[in-house]
């Protein structure tokens, strides 16, 4: 006879909220969540005004949203629902949230964690339920990782001549959060890898264009490096940079295979860069799973440029910038808004 679980083992517990309007959709993920006992359902509400309601009453860890719903969008619903969930990760699971739509690249701007497209109704077969699952346990399991060490703010400003930033999941709302706060006056090139499939770039660029306030391309193979601009890293090659003969700088797009697998990867893009750019380079690593990044921050750090990287508490996952700082290679651990703002200040009072 098997008993019931311990109180302590309860609380140990991730609480999902499941917000969706079908009912059928509600059930199966409910299914989902509810065998693995690491995780429960802590209620499945078919709207965004019912789910809001029981936030206001409970706390859950993450928070699976349908875009499409009656009434009130996903969309719509999601800055409101970020908010009341207090921490709790939103992972999108819609049938809109197909590879390239743009709802996809407004949602993780918005500060979804993650996005999974839906089956149809009907269709949710268990392999569906073990990469829900599997995305589950990444979103949540760094809320059972070791605390992240100690490091100081930068007590002076940084000099420097491009930046280079990583990201993967987690990354798109941090960047919109860093650009928020970083001024015109910020004319350096600035290098981005995201990891997404290559059919989001053309989104991902006009999204960071709006929220940087200044021109972003997808990276071209030769094109010349000009300041005041955003290259992104396309989603088929590593983005990296060479200095001509003359002393230009000029985009090259590799697809050479890296340690992490990833494609594009940051290890690259920061070997590269701190390459040609030395200790004038500004190094920084937003939220995602993984390492990658971890060699390419030896070479800036050996070539004495900057590193920064984001806290743990505002990462969505601290894989990548906790890899980082536990290294001891960082200069500094902040939120991406307290790294635009020591930007921001850096260039006020030039070096």
């Amino acid at each position: 006879m098997s008993s019931a679980p311990s109180a302590n083992a309860r609380e140990a517990r991730t609480r999902v909220l499941i917000v969706d309007d079908s009912a059928v959709a509600r059930a199966a993920l409910s299914r989902f969540v509810a065998s693995d006992p690491a995780f429960e359902v802590a209620a499945a509400a078919p709207d965004a005004s019912r789910a809001l309601d029981f936030l206001s009453r409970e706390r859950v860890d993450v928070i699976l949203l349908d875009l499409e719903m009656p009434r009130t969008s996903g969309i719509e619903a999601l800055p409101k629902l970020i908010a009341a969930g207090r921490g709790a990760r939103v992972l999108v699971v819609s049938s809109a949230a197909a590879d390239g739509a743009a709802v996809t690249m407004r949602a993780l701007t918005l500060g979804a964690a993650d996005t999974l497209v839906k089956p149809a109704a009907g269709a949710f077969a268990t392999r569906f339920g073990e990469v829900l699952m599997r995305r589950l346990a990444l979103l949540t399991g760094e809320r059972r990782a070791a605390p992240a060490p100690r490091t100081a703010s930068p007590s002076t400003g940084l000099a420097f001549d491009a930046i280079a930033i990583g990201a993967s999941t987690g990354g798109i709302h941090a960047l919109a959060s860093l650009f928020q706060v970083l001024p015109a006056a910020v004319q350096q090139p600035i290098f981005i890898t995201q990891h997404l499939p290559s059919s989001f770039s053309p989104f991902f660029a006009e999204q960071v264009a709006l929220s940087a306030r200044r021109r972003c391309d997808v990276a071209a193979d030769r094109a010349i490096v000009r300041e005041g601009q955003v290259y992104i890293a396309p989603g088929t090659a590593h983005l990296t940079v060479q200095r001509l003969a003359q002393g230009e700088i000029v985009i090259r797009l590799t697809q050479t295979p890296t340690a992490t697998g990833n494609m594009p990867s940051v290890d690259p893009m920061f070997a590269s860069l701190a390459e040609v750019y030395g200790s004038r380079l500004l190094a920084i690593t937003l939220s995602g799973m993984g390492r990658d990044g971890l060699d390419g921050a030896r070479a800036v750090h050996a070539a004495g440029g900057a590193l920064l990287v984001q806290d743990q508490a505002s990462s969505v996952v601290w894989g990548m910038p906790g890899a980082i700082a536990g290294a001891g290679l960082a200069r500094a651990v902040m939120s991406p808004q307290a790294i635009g703002s020591l930007i921001a200040a850096s260039v006020a009072v030039p070096a």
